[in-house]
């Protein structure tokens, strides 16, 4: 609980905690209010325009305030869990995880750091970056709440299961194996493969499986052994199954008007507790228009 503060002379309750908190938002000072987080002569106060009496002593216990509302989400944006370690979200297509030197605000990171911050009395919260989707990527994305736990979310990365699923046109040469190029990552805006490797190259290894086949598509779930930049693309396409909306790297078609790429399912272990968790995000509607009716 904040330290209580003493009334002086008598007034209506939201005014005295507008000017006794004046570095927290109003809207979250009303938030408290709702939520039951304020309270008088230690009992919960409710109403805005409760009468204080001189003496009175009003304190905040900021964890029975809510998180913000959710429409101060932008559009597509979902929380799938949260602790006191870890935030995992639904990344829309389209939102960058992290700023650009073209796009510096509306950012996945940007928006949740807002969102902590207006979680926390103090203002000082944030989020820290433990991986990366590409903006035309949509899917799970996880966050940590503290850089401790998230040197060790990274540190753990390899081992965690991050499965993604891809729309392609044409259809991967077996119905399941293993992609394994050398990748160049040196360009900033393309990868590419580099046959027989180089110094500028490292390896990138996918696991595929087809789930389904038809009208010269293919419904592709793939498991990442590494994590390189445009690591899916880039190897689809050299396989010869570009994904669907991905004319970077050679698709010819884009009937969803975006990239049908989409981080399905991470499965970790939980940095604090040790348990193994997995967190799932359905393919999106207008990628699951597109699926071949063929099972």
């Amino acid at each position: 609980m904040i330290p209580a503060q003493t009334v002086t002379e008598a007034q209506p309750l939201l005014p005295f905690l507008f000017a006794g908190w004046p570095e927290v938002k109003r809207t979250k000072v009303k938030q408290w209010l709702k939520f039951g987080a304020v309270h008088v002569n230690e009992k919960v106060v409710t109403r805005h325009d409760h009468e204080l009496q001189a003496g009175d002593k009003v304190s905040i216990s900021p964890t029975k305030a809510p998180p913000p509302a959710a429409e101060d989400l932008p559009e597509g944006l979902k929380i799938l869990f949260e602790d006191e370690d870890i935030l995992v979200i639904h990344k829309p297509e389209g939102l960058l995880t992290m700023a650009t030197e073209k796009e510096k605000v509306r950012t996945a990171y940007s928006f949740l750091t807002t969102y902590r911050r207006d979680s926390n009395y103090s203002g000082a919260a944030r989020v820290w970056i433990v991986h990366r989707l590409d903006r035309e990527t949509s899917g799970v994305l996880l966050f940590a709440k503290t850089e401790e736990v998230k040197e060790t979310l990274q540190s753990e990365w390899q081992s965690y299961e991050k499965r993604y699923l891809a729309l392609v046109e044409g259809a991967p040469p077996a119905s399941s194996g293993t992609l394994r190029d050398y990748i160049d990552e040196s360009q900033p805006h393309r990868v590419f493969v580099r046959h027989g490797g180089g110094e500028d190259s490292r390896l990138a290894v996918t696991h595929y499986r087809v789930l389904r086949h038809g009208m010269g598509r293919t419904l592709v779930e793939l498991t990442l052994e590494t994590g390189r930049r445009h690591q899916i693309r880039v190897q689809l396409s050299e396989a010869g199954c570009p994904v669907v909306g991905d004319p970077k790297y050679g698709a010819k078609s884009n009937p969803a008007k975006r990239l049908a790429l989409h981080s399905t399912s991470l499965k970790i272990q939980h940095p604090v507790t040790g348990d193994e968790m997995t967190f799932e995000s359905p393919l999106p509607p207008e990628l699951v228009k597109l699926l071949p009716s063929e099972v």
